[in-house]
């Protein structure tokens, strides 16, 4: 990647050997439809064909009130991603805040997480394509049931692997093409939802079945809880950040990204909680029977659909099939294009190979697409169903998110007066609220999945140590191991509090339901206060700044563009 003036080239059959640019990096060239579908298609994508379902077989009617929860929880850790992203519109934001809050230990650590859930995304929005996709012949023998879920077979590794092949080739048509692309697959992804929610909230819509089988809340609280994190529910309604990751090529980046950000969330809310609603009503009680984790519901391998035919509406069950294949694929497809920035983003600050920065004539990031390539393949090994990878791409995400709320807070106070475009209320207890709200999102997904998510970050670390080790980018940012001196205790220690905590493996734990979130919340606030307490001064930090970001903010006082014909600005 080059970020000096634009490369010339000579035209070829012009006598005068007049010379164009030809451009290098990232264009700037999103409007605010197209940052509003990147974030809102993202969030509508697989989790509304299975989320209801797994929400309800986990928590029963009570549901309904995981999903408001889980929506509170996002919608806070959003409002501090709608102040960075409009503060620096840089590519893979999201991955980049905490390195210029708490420089490279800390920077290379939470960029890891933002690479490492955003590659896992694509492969499991096959995953769901694929199990929607046995209703049809040509693709029944591509899943096997085994120990209760559906999981790929061979053939169904191979329909896979084509599948992510398709979404990498379309992303290196552009990412004008492919804005205007996820842009009108998303008013589908959108409508489609509503349409199911209006007709069958109207054909079979059961108010007794709130009470049916073992109650409300046949789980308790724990039932409640363990829902948001490990039935889907969070899962569903990740990919507000989308805005953010996608900043460096955004037309109207301080205007657009803020909004683009909390309308996403809002949109969200609002479908998935009423989807929630309208499954269970709809349900005929031959399908619920003595208890919500045993149902028969729960062998439905493509939910909404075949409920559709069960009420007698077989005209909506063949359209939610068709949507099956474009919401997961839409969403599929801009989590390719969002993990080959934040990898472009992660190459800018030092941690990756400066091959990541690489662009093809189009500006397209090849070489981290090529990865988010192999490594959504190879997913499909170890996790071959929807369920496998839910929890894990959960708690990576929640992870990630968590290191918002830490620069927000250190933003806040060393730089008071850095330009805002939209400012978050009540900065103050924002900061530090939403960093125990994803802390208790990561107690609530369990020691199950903790343990998977520390494999993974080890093997974060041990890519990050041989880019530096072999020189493989020159940049080797300073880890500032001072600014980062919390995070070996944040990491280890929440992993301890969900091993001895209620969702951990113990019998007997030592924070039982209620003292473990007591713990979480004690926890999480000593580790705030101690990261502010140690993050980077001020002359440090907008030295950073100035490095990376000013270069990637250039043309953004030219004159506005429209939103069907955003500029093309070079970055």
């Amino acid at each position: 990647m080059n970020t000096a003036a634009p490369e010339t080239t000579r035209v070829g059959g012009r006598p005068d050997g007049a010379t164009t640019p030809r451009r290098t990096g990232l264009r700037r060239e999103i409007g605010f439809i197209g940052l509003l579908w990147a974030s809102g298609g993202s969030i509508i994508g697989s989790g509304w064909l299975f989320g209801a379902q797994e929400a309800l077989i986990a928590a029963g009617p009570a549901a309904i009130i995981s999903w408001v929860i889980g929506a509170l929880a996002i919608f806070l850790l959003a409002l501090t991603h709608a102040e960075l992203g409009g503060m620096w519109p840089v590519a893979g934001g999201t991955a980049r805040f905490p390195h210029y809050a708490f420089g490279g230990g800390a920077g290379a650590s939470f960029g890891w997480f933002s690479w490492l859930q955003a590659a896992t995304v694509a492969p499991i929005e096959v995953l769901a394509m694929i199990t929607y996709g046995q209703h049809y012949s040509f693709a029944s023998g591509w899943m096997k049931t085994s120990h209760g879920t559906s999981v790929l077979t061979g053939p169904g590794i191979v329909a896979a692997v084509i599948l992510m092949a398709i979404f990498t080739s379309i992303n290196f048509l552009g990412i004008r093409k492919l804005a205007h692309a996820n842009s009108a697959a998303t008013w589908w992804k959108v409508g489609i939802p509503l349409l199911t929610i209006f007709v069958l909230g109207i054909v079979n819509f059961h108010g007794s079945n709130f009470t049916a089988a073992d109650g409300f809340s046949p789980f308790g609280a724990k039932g409640v809880l363990s829902a948001i994190s490990t039935s889907g529910i969070i899962f569903a309604l990740l990919g507000f950040e989308q805005a953010d990751q996608l900043a460096g090529e955004s037309a109207r980046p301080k205007r657009d990204i803020p909004r683009a950000v909390i309308y996403s969330v809002i949109i969200g809310a609002i479908v998935y909680i009423a989807l929630q609603v309208v499954f269970l009503g709809a349900l005929p009680h031959s399908q619920i029977g003595h208890s919500w984790a045993h149902g028969a519901y729960t062998a439905m391998t493509g939910p909404f659909a075949q409920l559709a035919t069960l009420v007698g509406v077989g005209w909506l069950a063949a359209i939610l099939y068709a949507d099956a294949i474009i919401s997961p694929g839409g969403t599929g497809l801009i989590y390719t294009t969002s993990t080959s920035r934040v990898s472009y983003g992660l190459s800018r600050n030092g941690y990756f190979p400066t091959v990541y920065e690489s662009t093809d004539r189009r500006s397209v990031p090849w070489f981290g697409l090529l990865t988010a390539f192999v490594v959504g393949c190879v997913c499909f090994l170890p996790f071959p169903s929807w369920t496998s990878l839910v929890s894990l791409i959960t708690a990576a995400s929640v992870l990630m998110y968590a290191g918002a709320p830490l620069a927000f807070g250190v933003f806040r106070r060393r730089l008071p007066h850095a330009e805002r475009p939209w400012r978050a209320p009540l900065g103050s207890v924002l900061a530090p609220v939403s960093f125990v709200v994803a802390n208790l999102l990561i107690l609530w997904s369990g020691w199950d999945t903790v343990w998977r998510l520390g494999i993974a970050i080890g093997i974060g670390y041990a890519i990050l140590a041989a880019t530096r080790l072999f020189n493989w980018n020159s940049r080797s940012p300073e880890l500032d191991f001072r600014a980062a001196s919390w995070l070996p205790v944040y990491l280890v220690g929440m992993g301890a509090i969900v091993y001895l905590s209620d969702f951990g493996p113990m019998t007997s734990p030592v924070f039982p339901l209620w003292w473990d979130m007591v713990a979480v919340a004690v926890f999480a606030t000593i580790i705030y206060f101690w990261a502010m307490a140690v993050a980077l001064p001020r002359e440090r930090i907008e030295e950073m700044i100035g490095d990376v970001v000013l270069p990637e903010e250039e043309g953004l006082d030219a004159p506005a563009a429209t939103e069907d014909e955003p500029l093309t600005r070079e970055v």
